[in-house]
C-alpha cells in the first residue's frame, strides 16, 4: 500500500532540514510545528534555539526561511514576533495530497500501517454467566470494540479476549438445583433465542437461590457440588457447561443488538485458567513474590495501605484453599504473554478496579511475567450516570438492563427517522433499519465521545438529536453528501489542483489530511474520544463549507463543481471509515 504523508509531516521534515542547514551548531532541533489561527501552521522552535545559541531569534528565523527548499508546498511564510514562523500552504499542495489519499487503491485513504506491528491482547466485554447484562457492561464492550477496530486498522496484531465470569461458588448452587430438577434449563415452547435463554437462566437462578436460602441440607449439597466442580467431576462439568452455553446464546443476542461481533473462540472465561492456578501460586511463593499471612498467600505493597495504616495485600490464595480473582488474572497474564506472545495487555475495565489491577500488574512484574518489552495497561472507564448525575438506575432503583436501554434508544431513534422519512422517501424497511443504526450509534457515540475515564450522563433526548455533538449529526452529514452525489448528474468528483480554494475549502481540506495522524494518536494513547472529536469537527467544517460554497450551483464552472464534489466525496469516505472504526453505521439515506 502506498501511504500518503500528511502535509504537516512533510512540512515538519522540511523545517527540520532547514534548521539543520541554517544552524549546524544547533544539532537536531524540533521546529515545534502546530496549527494556527494566523496561518495554516506556526513553527515556534526557533525561540528556544535562539536562547541556546545566544542569537537574535528574528535573524535566525530569516536564516531558516532562506534555507527552506523552493517547492510547491509553501505559498507564504512570515516571520512574526520573536522568531515565530507563520506558514501558509499552497492550495495546489492541499488538493494534490488529498487526491493521493482518494486514489489509495486499498481504500485506506492513504493512512499508513505502523512500522513495527506488535501483538496486543484486548480484554473487554466481560459479562457473567447466568446473569443479565446491565448498563455497567456497556462501556467495556463499546470502548473495547472500538479499540480493537482502530488498532487493527493501524496494523497492530490484536487478540480479543472476553474474560467472562463463569466460575465460582454460585455454580455449585445452580448445578445442584439442575441435578435435582432435570430439564430446568429447557425453554418453554422450544425457543432458542437470547431473550428465552435469559428468562430461563433468571428463573433457575431465583428458584435455586430461594432453595439455597431456605434449605440447609440443599445448601450443604451445593457446597459439596462446588468442590466437585473444582475437582473436575465429569457430570458436574457437563451441567456447568449447560449454563455456559445457555448464557452464550443470551450474550450473542445482546451483542447483536449492540451491532458487535463476538466469536466463541475469543471467549476465555475464568474457567479457562483453572488448570494454571496452582502453578501460579507455587511460582509466586517459591520466588518470594508472595508470602503466607494468616494462612493466606498474599503479596504486599509499601504504597497500598488501608484506613488503619496497615498494608493491604493482594490475596492470591485464600485461607480455605480457594483462589481469589488475583490468581486467575495472574494466570491470564502468564498465558497471554508466554503462549499468545503478547507485548501489550490492554484491559478495558471499570476505574473502580484500578487498585486491583495496579497490584496485579506489579505482582506480574515482580514475578518476571511482565518483563522488558511487555506492558500491561488498564483502559479505565467511568460510570454511566442518569440525568440526575447519579448512577443510572430504573425508577424502582434497579440496575438498567442493557437490552432495555438499547431497545429504548432504537425506539426513540426510529421515531426521529420516521418523522424525517417523508422528505427522502424512505420505505418502512429503511425506517426500521436506519432506526436501529441511529439508535445504537447514538448510544455508542455518547460513550465514545467522552474521555473514557470520565463519567457521563445518559440522556437519550440529547443522543438522538440532529444538532450538536451526536452520532446523528455525523450520520446526517454523511447521508447529505450521498444525496448531493446522487444529484450530481453527469458531474463527477475530480481534483483540480490549479484552482484557488475558498477559506472553507481550505479548512475542510486541511482537516481531512489529519485523519491518519489522529488515528495514530488514538491507537497509541487508547483514546477513542479523540477520533470522535475529529469526526465531529470534520462534520462542522462540512457545515461551514455548505454555507459558504455551493457545490452544484449552475453559476459554478464545471471544474469548480468537480473539485467541490471531490472534497465532499472524500469527506464522506473519511466519515464512513472513522465511524466504522467506532463501530457505528452510516446510512446512505437519512
Amino acid at each position: 500500500m502506498a501511504s500518503v504523508p500528511s502535509l504537516a509531516s512533510t512540512l515538519q521534515q522540511q523545517l527540520a532540514d532547514a534548521l539543520t542547514a541554517a544552524l549546524p551548531d544547533a544539532g537536531t532541533a524540533d521546529p515545534l510545528l502546530r496549527r494556527s489561527d494566523r496561518a495554516d501552521f506556526q513553527a515556534n522552535g526557533i525561540l528556544a534555539l535562539a536562547k541556546k545559541l545566544k542569537g537574535n531569534p528574528r535573524e535566525l528565523a530569516a536564516q531558516v526561511t532562506a534555507a527552506l527548499p523552493a517547492g510547491e508546498l509553501i505559498k507564504d511564510i512570515e516571520v512574526s514576533g520573536p522568531g515565530f514562523l507563520n506558514i501558509t500552504l499552497a492550495d495546489s499542495a492541499i488538493v494534490e495530497t488529498l487526491a493521493a489519499r482518494a486514489a489509495d487503491a486499498e481504500g485506506r485513504l492513504g493512512v499508513p500501517l505502523k512500522a513495527e506491528a506488535g501483538t496486543t491482547v484486548i480484554d473487554y466485554a466481560q459479562p457473567n454467566v447466568a446473569k443479565e447484562m446491565h448498563v455497567g457492561h456497556l462501556r467495556s464492550a463499546v470502548i473495547g470494540d472500538a479499540m480493537v477496530k482502530i488498532m487493527e486498522f493501524t496494523g497492530e496484531n490484536v487478540v480479543r479476549r472476553h474474560h467472562i465470569g463463569d466460575w465460582g461458588t454460585q455454580f455449585g448452587m445452580l448445578i445442584q438445583y439442575l441435578i435435582e430438577h432435570p430439564g430446568a434449563l429447557k425453554h418453554e415452547g422450544g425457543a432458542s433465542d437470547g431473550e428465552a435463554a435469559m428468562s430461563t437462566l433468571n428463573r433457575v437462578y431465583k428458584e435455586s437461590r430461594a432453595l439455597f436460602d431456605s434449605d440447609e441440607e440443599f445448601k450443604a449439597r451445593s457446597r459439596d457440588r462446588v468442590v466437585a466442580l473444582q475437582a473436575g467431576d465429569p457430570e458436574t462439568l457437563e451441567l456447568w457447561q449447560g449454563f455456559v452455553d445457555e448464557s452464550k446464546i443470551y450474550f450473542h443476542s445482546v451483542f447483536d443488538k449492540l451491532d458487535m461481533e463476538i466469536v466463541d473462540a475469543d471467549i476465555v472465561g475464568e474457567s479457562g485458567y483453572n488448570a494454571m492456578l496452582e502453578e501460579t501460586c507455587r511460582i509466586l511463593e517459591e520466588t518470594g513474590v508472595a508470602v503466607r499471612s494468616e494462612g493466606a498467600l498474599c503479596v504486599f505493597f509499601d504504597d497500598v495501605k488501608g484506613p488503619d495504616g496497615n498494608k493491604v495485600p493482594l490475596i492470591v490464595k485464600k485461607t480455605n484453599g480457594g483462589y481469589g480473582y488475583a490468581a486467575t488474572d495472574l494466570s491470564a497474564i502468564r498465558n497471554r504473554v508466554q503462549d499468545l506472545k503478547a507485548d501489550t495487555l490492554l484491559y478495558v475495565v471499570d476505574a473502580r478496579q484500578s487498585l486491583h489491577f495496579k497490584m496485579v500488574f506489579e505482582t506480574a512484574r515482580r514475578a518476571g511475567w511482565l518483563g522488558d518489552g511487555v506492558k500491561a495497561v488498564q483502559l479505565a472507564f467511568g460510570t454511566v450516570l442518569g440525568k440526575d448525575g447519579k448512577p443510572f438506575k430504573t425508577r424502582e432503583g434497579e440496575t438498567v438492563r442493557l437490552e432495555d436501554l438499547l431497545d429504548e434508544a432504537v425506539d426513540r431513534a426510529t421515531a426521529v427517522v420516521r418523522e424525517k422519512a417523508g422528505k427522502v422517501g424512505l420505505s418502512e424497511e429503511e425506517i426500521v433499519e436506519n432506526g436501529r443504526y441511529v439508535g445504537v450509534g447514538a448510544v455508542k457515540y455518547a460513550d465514545l465521545s467522552t474521555s473514557a475515564v470520565r463519567d457521563y450522563k445518559f440522556d437519550l433526548d440529547q443522543m438522538v438529536s440532529l444538532h450538536g455533538d451526536t452520532s446523528v449529526y455525523l450520520q446526517y452529514a454523511y447521508a447529505r453528501i450521498r444525496s448531493i452525489l446522487r444529484k450530481a448528474g453527469d458531474a463527477v468528483p475530480a481534483a483540480h489542483p490549479e484552482l484557488e480554494l475558498a477559506p472553507a475549502e481550505r479548512a475542510l481540506g486541511l482537516h481531512l489530511d489529519q485523519f491518519g495522524e489522529v488515528l495514530a494518536e488514538v491507537a497509541s494513547g487508547y483514546e477513542p474520544h479523540k477520533l470522535a472529536a475529529y469526526l465531529y469537527q470534520l462534520a462542522s467544517h462540512l457545515t461551514t463549507f455548505y454555507d459558504q460554497c455551493q457545490v452544484l450551483s449552475p453559476d459554478n464552472a464545471p471544474e469548480v463543481v468537480e473539485n467541490r464534489l471531490f472534497l465532499v466525496e472524500l469527506t464522506a469516505r473519511t466519515l464512513h471509515q472513522g465511524m466504522a472504526l467506532l463501530g457505528i453505521r452510516t446510512p446512505e439515506r437519512l
